[in-house]
């Protein structure tokens, strides 16, 4: 995978479609990397220029100490696409990657022209809940949340699956330094104001069984951006790209289609 040297960073990232098409950036999950994506590229309409990337601290990206600041990983997103020559993106964020979505948005909207927040918020739990993962990971590693994590990713009826054993897998061999870095991003982030502030088509997804973002969460994040749209996927958890892919894109293609940034 290519890899983009930004001094104090290096990031991988993964190119599909067309080089000069329209470009859609997408930023993943904690705990994930950009292969989170994967069954969801394949699936949306010919001429888009689709890039995604592992952020710090995941995947084939540089592990620098943490901890991390949610700005730090938002600068990284601004500096990636810079570098890639991309302006009047349609940034598509899940969770960790929707909360960065909406830091670039508010500092950089010369560099996005549309957001899609997926089960994500403004604000993502509280400064003791992430803390007690934290220390739950320092004391037993990423194998000591990875059964609640499931539960919290994957639908009901998806638990057992292989693909949730694949992620379960992802999750467990993400570098402890990069998942703590990123908590601590999370947990010193309060988006509410400046989403606020947001004025740009924006497409809401959430799953209707996600034990992380609830929809509801997701829902209230999306209404502080007047005009923005929402849509529920079900018998989906926290990851509906992976569980839903036809769904996730077919909405996704649609927003597109809507803001004419894809005919």
């Amino acid at each position: 995978m290519p890899c983009v040297d930004l001094a104090d960073v290096s990031l991988t990232y993964h190119e599909a479609g067309d080089l000069g098409g329209a470009p859609v950036v997408f930023a993943h999950a904690l705990g994930t990397d950009h292969s989170l994506w994967e069954a969801v590229l394949p699936r949306l309409p010919q001429g888009l220029r689709l890039i995604a990337y592992d952020l710090r601290g995941h995947g084939a990206s540089d592990v620098p100490e943490g901890p991390y600041a949610m700005g730090t990983l938002v600068r990284d997103a601004e500096r990636l696409l810079e570098h890639l020559g991309l302006r009047d993106t349609v940034f598509v964020g899940l969770s960790l990657g929707g909360m960065v979505a909406q830091g670039l948005a508010v500092k950089r909207l010369d560099l996005v022209r549309g957001l899609v927040l997926s089960n994500t918020a403004a604000k993502i739990g509280s400064p003791k809940q992430w803390q007690e993962r934290m220390e739950a990971v320092e004391a037993g590693g990423m194998a000591a949340i990875a059964p609640a994590t499931i539960e919290r990713w994957f639908a009901r009826g998806n638990r057992a699956s292989a693909q949730a054993a694949h992620w379960r897998a992802k999750l467990e061999a993400t570098p402890v330094t990069g998942y703590l870095g990123c908590c601590a991003a999370i947990s010193g982030t309060d988006f509410y104001t400046p989403t606020a502030s947001l004025r740009l088509p924006t497409l809401g997804i959430a799953g209707s069984e996600d034990g992380s973002t609830p929809a509801d969460l997701v829902r209230e994040t999306v209404d502080l951006i007047p005009g923005a749209e929402f849509h529920l996927i079900r018998r989906s958890g926290h990851l509906p790209c992976v569980e839903q892919p036809e769904a996730f894109a077919e909405a996704l293609a649609g927003f597109l289609t809507r803001i004419g940034h894809t005919q």
